[in-house]
């Protein structure tokens, strides 16, 4: 048993903290989704489509926040990585592979003991803890993400506020989120879950956050949210990064 698997079910009763953040009912929601997480067939892989248009998005973030070489492919080595809301794992281990040292933070144990039995086969090794990530003293990360995950918390500000926190002096946020407009009603909640491309339930409209408002939380808390750019949606493209916000949106934040 790895280093990452033993981490996960020890940290696992983290879930049981006061839960400033998590809504039991969308941890139980993402938490039955375990097994079938990295199954890109299954209910989960409309997140294996998202998941490398937000890796370009992150990899171009990172090359011009550190400055690095764009053609390194371990442009992470060295640094801290902090991926909050990881489910099981999708983002984290590409971030490994990058030459970071990752950990993982998610509200269902079900999900980080998933995660750590697929980093285990991937010989990678990767910290997943499981719990509110106010509870987590895990100290402070070059790069913190989270990734279509505030729309799920109880307490956008207060969440935002526990993400600064983790934040290493000089360090990079990346933050992305469906926008609430009547697009991503439509094709999200309307759409997409009607006909079960996403697992009925997973999104609540009302929850969506436009970029504006995201700015202000974040400016609100002493960070700066760089301009967002579009995720969208075209049968010709599939999803890829573009001006159109009007679907879901990704951003970098960092502070004052």
């Amino acid at each position: 048993m790895s280093d990452a698997t033993v981490t996960a079910k020890t940290n696992s009763t983290a879930a049981q903290t006061s839960g400033a953040t998590i809504r039991p009912d969308e941890a139980a929601h993402f938490g039955a989704l375990a097994a079938d997480w990295w199954d890109p067939k299954g209910s989960s892989a409309m997140l294996h489509k998202l998941n490398p248009v937000r890796l370009a998005y992150v990899r171009e973030a990172i090359d011009m926040h550190w400055g690095g070489d764009i053609r390194s492919v371990k442009p992470l080595a060295g640094k801290t990585v902090l991926d909050v809301g990881c489910g099981a794992g999708l983002l984290c281990e590409p971030l490994a592979r990058m030459g970071g040292a990752v950990t993982g933070v998610d509200a269902a144990p079900e999900n980080t003991a998933s995660a750590a039995l697929h980093a285990d086969g991937s010989g990678l090794d990767i910290r997943y803890i499981a719990g509110e990530i106010g509870a987590q003293n895990i100290g402070a990360f070059d790069l913190v993400t989270s990734m279509e995950v505030i729309e799920h918390v109880a307490d956008k500000l207060a969440f935002l506020k526990e993400l600064k926190a983790r934040l290493a002096p000089g360090g990079l946020m990346v933050l992305s989120t469906p926008n609430r407009t009547a697009a991503s009603r439509l094709l999200l909640v309307e759409g997409a879950e009607a006909i079960g491309m996403i697992p009925k339930g997973t999104h609540h409209w009302d929850d969506f956050i436009t970029p504006d408002e995201l700015g202000d939380l974040l400016a609100s808390i002493g960070m700066v949210m760089s301009e967002p750019t579009g995720i969208a949606f075209s049968l010709s493209k599939g999803l890829h990064l573009s001006g159109d916000l009007a679907l879901n949106y990704i951003a970098t934040a960092r502070p004052e």
